[in-house]
């Protein structure tokens, strides 16, 4: 038997062409674009390490007014600059000269007192007034000025925050004037009020609260005043003309004491005791008077006298500092004194206290010029310039 024969199945049919498949993604050409980086703010400013304790023990709440954001107007910039160094660091000007005439007769008057005590110690005598007349010198001596700035006028060296407020401020100064470093020292009065001090031959001194409260413009205008003092010569002549004329002095005192219990005494013996007195004591006078060709009766206007040159150094001190640039300073300066005393009145009148005025000889033995007569004096240099 035969097998039946295998079945015929049709060959599969494939596609003529290859399947197309999906081209591949067309990706850009240039690299993506990316956001930039934040922008983050600058880096942020921390407050500055706190300042160390006042060395007092009741520091104004508010020592420095320049550090505000607003600085005041008067605050110096310290720019640099070329220095001219003056010839002369100090000098004698005419208030100078006229103040060591008129000690003349309380020189004279001196004189006499220290040679009567030199003729009771016999050859001694002359050696107590060779060493009197040579004292002067000491007006100049560095050590004795200290010693004069610390025990009558309570000065004291500044602190270094005192210091690095207040040197700045007198250089500016000195390079204005010409002044070397060297020539003066600056000292420290503790107290509360606006003011300052030339003495002697080297020393100039400022208040505390000037140092904290006042704007470096006007600080150096105070200073620049007081270097007037000294390069004017008024401070060394002054105190000269004060140490040459206390012998004189202390014996008036003296005198004063022993006619006052001289008096006291005589009038257990009724009225005849206080006319004894008085006749004697004129008689000393008068042969006083007549010894020294009169000159004891200038020392009885000599305050007065020196009482206006005191006024007029004042008025050429301010005209040193205008000169210098600090005319609007100072000028701000003695506008702040004077509405200080007029308050300080008005507080004394509305408590009711009494108010004591200026009579005329008041005005006429002071030292100083009222603060408007000084304003008046510095108003040129208000001006601008033609």
């Amino acid at each position: 038997m035969t097998p039946p024969p295998e079945p015929q199945y049709p060959a599969p049919q494939y596609p003529q062409t290859p399947p197309q498949y999906p081209q591949a993604a067309q990706y850009p050409q240039t690299p993506p674009q990316y956001p930039q980086a934040a922008q983050f703010p600058q880096a942020p400013r921390y407050p500055q390490a706190p300042q160390p304790p006042h060395p007092h023990p009741h520091p104004h709440p508010h020592p420095h007014p320049h550090p505000h954001p607003h600085p005041h107007p008067h605050e110096l910039r310290f720019e640099q600059r070329r220095v001219h160094i003056s010839e002369h660091q100090r000098g004698a000007d005419g208030t100078a000269v006229s103040s060591l005439l008129l000690y003349v007769p309380n020189f004279l008057c001196s004189l006499l007192v220290v040679g009567l005590v030199a003729a009771c110690l016999g050859p001694l005598g002359i050696v107590l007034v060779v060493a009197w007349l040579a004292s002067g010198a000491l007006v100049f001596h560095r050590p004795t000025e200290r010693l004069i700035a610390r025990r009558l006028l309570k000065l004291r060296p500044p602190t270094p925050q005192e210091s690095a407020r207040l040197v700045p401020v007198w250089q500016e100064v000195i390079a204005r004037a010409g002044i070397e470093a060297h020539t003066y020292e600056l000292w420290v009065e503790d107290s509360h009020d606006l003011n300052a001090v030339a003495a002697a031959g080297h020393i100039v001194g400022v208040t505390r609260f000037s140092i904290e409260q006042l704007p470096s413009g006007q600080l150096a205008a105070v200073l620049a005043h007081e270097l007037g003092h000294h390069v004017g010569g008024h401070t060394w002549s002054s105190l000269l003309g004060y140490w040459y004329a206390l012998p004189g002095r202390i014996a008036w005192n003296l005198m004063l004491i022993f006619a006052w219990i001289a008096l006291q005494v005589s009038r257990v013996f009724s009225w005849i005791g206080p006319v004894f007195v008085a006749f004697v004591l004129g008689l000393v006078a008068f042969a006083a008077v007549g010894f020294l060709y009169g000159l004891p009766l200038l020392v009885l206007v000599v305050p007065y006298l020196l009482a206006a040159v005191g006024r007029r150094a004042e008025y050429h001190a301010d005209r040193q500092a205008a000169a210098l640039g600090f005319a609007p300073m100072l000028v701000e300066v003695l506008g702040r004194m004077q509405a200080t005393e007029r308050h300080a009145a008005a507080v004394a009148a509305a408590s009711g206290r009494p108010v004591k005025r200026q009579g005329t000889l008041d005005r006429l033995l002071s030292s100083h010029p009222d603060h408007h007569a000084r304003l008046n004096r510095l108003l040129p240099y208000l001006r601008p310039p033609a």
